[in-house]
């Protein structure tokens, strides 16, 4: 609770307090006008200058101007009539003020959550000078700096780790919990907290182009982009508040001309005016799409305004990169099949010898399906002698490795040294391996489904997607297998990034719903751009997907993308149920203060209990 929130509170129970006081304090005529002055003044004399102050800028007809006039008619009418009830006034100015603190503490509620992702924000970056640490701004850190992270401090810039190895906490980005350990070599990204050992990092970007500058920058905008539904409600208090204090005019003017009664219509038009007051609706709908935006935040999906996030509910046809996206976008070793006597052995032991030699003569490539093989056999330094290495450019590699010659590569290369390679009926990348030119079998390395890739296809399918197209510039085979275990019936492979575009275009031509693209964000640009929305998946430290996609997911979790459509589906049905409650109830109320069946009592209920029952409702978007 800030300052003026604990201010307010103070003002709201002293006027409580007085009010109960002065109900039993007898008194009558001035006294009593002046004694029930002072509770009205301390709980409203903010609202009676703002309204002189919309007055004076030809700006009056706002909430301020409603309880002001509402308030200082009732006063008015309590002293024409002689009856010294000014307890209506009082309360209508005090359960306003309830229900602007109300307002106020939401608001504040899911500030929290951007607060909490701006503490990634690091204060400072520690630089060694004349053996020494010192702290310095990080905006004055140039690309290629060397810095120190300890234990329990913030990584201020991108970078990759020269020395030392550690644990990080990534939550603050991710939403996870789940640390990410990092060694020599590993690129780290600002806004992670290092949790044990010091860390060397050589920087790669400045401060501004950092991933915690981004993404701050990203939060910090979302709520200039407006929703369909907050420029309705604006435009809407625009044309409703003017119209209703006409109406609240006529309806004085006109029956106390004919019946001749003036304080019955006055007090119906007093009535009138504190239950059309708009803010059940110019409050709610706002902070409603706000809490949707914080929520989201803290769940590690970042959405860069409120109407992305009215698009993102209508979503119905999600269309998805396979690599990176629901595979893992790292070869890994599938299967392993030497070959015994012409046909392929079971035996570990050989399995294991065709990985031994297959890691040993990749053990000065670079190429990614090298370290595939190299990660599979962990036992890379035992002691073999590995010579003259040769890369064969288009056919693969070969080494002597303990005196055999071992060649390592593709079919063409097997018929280059006359081996009799076998195929291999297996889905994935063959790797065939040859000893001293006999041919020895075949490793198959392929790329992994990430682990919940599955559930989120399922879980898309029951939160009203029904269509999903996995698009793959993979082999048909590759994306075939990958199709059938994620139950995806349309996909198309074999696409070059402008063919990705060309099948979106497509999709959105026979759409009648709003259409997703979920890709990497480097490759995928073009194709993020083009869609309804762009999701960028796993996007920590990538600039591309910051900049075309949509939406943010900053973790490689497919169920992340349920999990964004769950969030905005939630923070609409919300809007809609604020929208109909909050116009339904003061429509009804209006019509019954018009005819005289509500009192001031019933008026105060319709806006201030409408508004502070909308808020409370707009806070369950805060909630994934």
């Amino acid at each position: 609770m800030n300052r003026k929130q604990k201010k307010n509170l103070v003002r709201i129970i002293l006027t409580a307090i007085l009010m109960t006081a002065l109900h039993f304090v007898p008194s009558e005529g001035a006294a009593r006008f002046c004694l029930y002055l002072v509770p009205y003044f301390i709980i409203g004399y903010d609202i009676l200058i703002k309204a002189a102050k919309g007055i004076k800028n030809r700006q009056p007809l706002d909430e301020n101007f409603l309880m002001a006039v509402a308030t200082a008619g009732a006063i008015i009418l309590a002293l024409y009539s002689g009856s010294g009830d000014y307890t209506e006034a009082v309360a209508v100015m005090l359960f306003y003020q309830i229900g602007e603190w109300f307002q106020s503490y939401a608001i504040g509620k899911s500030r929290q959550n951007i607060s909490d992702l701006m503490d990634i924000r690091p204060d400072y970056a520690n630089v060694e000078n004349l053996g020494k640490l010192e702290q310095i701004d990080p905006s004055e850190v140039e690309i290629g700096t060397v810095i120190i992270i300890q234990a329990g401090e913030k990584i201020p810039i991108d970078g990759v780790i020269i020395e030392g190895a550690s644990t990080l906490n990534t939550s603050a980005l991710t939403g996870e919990s789940l640390p990410r350990n990092v060694k020599v070599g590993d690129e780290v990204i600002s806004g992670c907290i290092n949790i044990n050992g010091v860390l060397k990092v050589r920087t790669t970007k400045l401060f501004e182009d950092s991933t915690a500058s981004k993404i701050l920058d990203l939060v910090e905008n979302a709520s200039s982009r407006k929703s369909k539904s907050e420029n309705f409600i604006t435009k809407f208090a625009r044309i409703y508040t003017p119209a209703v204090v006409g109406a609240a005019a006529v309806l004085f003017i006109i029956p106390s001309l004919v019946t001749g009664d003036i304080s019955t219509w006055l007090y119906r038009a007093l009535i009138f005016l504190v239950i059309s007051c708009p803010c059940a609706l110019v409050i709610s709908i706002p902070l409603t799409f706000f809490a949707g935006l914080g929520g989201a935040s803290r769940a590690g999906v970042l959405i860069k305004g409120s109407n992305f996030l009215e698009t993102l509910s209508k979503v119905r046809t999600v269309v998805m990169d396979k690599t990176g996206t629901l595979t893992k976008g790292i070869f890994e070793v599938d299967a392993v099949h030497p070959i015994s006597t012409n046909c392929i052995s079971e035996n570990p032991t050989e399995a294991r010898q065709l990985l031994h030699y297959s890691a040993h003569v990749e053990s000065y490539s670079t190429h990614p399906i090298a370290a595939t093989l190299r990660k599979a056999y962990p036992s890379e330094n035992d002691g073999c002698k590995v010579e003259n290495v040769e890369e064969l450019a288009g056919l693969g590699i070969c080494a002597n490795v303990n005196g055999n010659i071992i060649h390592v590569g593709n079919e063409k290369l097997m018929e280059q040294i006359g081996a009799a390679w076998r195929p291999c009926t297996k889905i994935g990348t063959i790797i065939h391996v040859a000893v001293n030119g006999n041919y020895a079998g075949h490793i198959i390395v392929a790329d992994k489904l990430k682990p919940h890739s599955k559930k989120s296809i399922d879980a898309l399918y029951k939160i009203g997607v029904n269509r999903i197209v996995m698009l793959t510039g993979d082999i048909k085979e590759v994306a075939e297998k990958i199709a059938a275990e994620l139950k995806i019936k349309e996909f198309y492979s074999g696409l070059l990034p402008a063919q990705k575009v060309e099948h979106i275009e497509k999709i959105l031509s026979e759409k009648s719903f709003a259409v997703a693209f979920v890709g990497d964000g480097i490759n995928d640009a073009p194709v993020l751009a083009r869609a309804d929305i762009g999701i960028a998946m796993g996007a920590m430290g990538s600039d591309a997907a910051i900049e075309a996609a949509d939406v943010v997911l900053m973790d490689d979790d497919p169920m992340k993308i349920y999990t964004a459509i769950k969030i905005a589906k939630k923070t609409l049905e919300i809007v809609k149920e604020n929208i109909y409650f909050a116009i339904g109830i003061k429509f009804l109320c209006l019509i019954l203060g018009a005819v005289g069946v509500a009192n001031m009592w019933f008026a105060i209920f319709a806006d201030v209990g409408v508004m502070v029952i909308a808020v409370l409702n707009a806070l369950r978007a805060l909630r994934v």
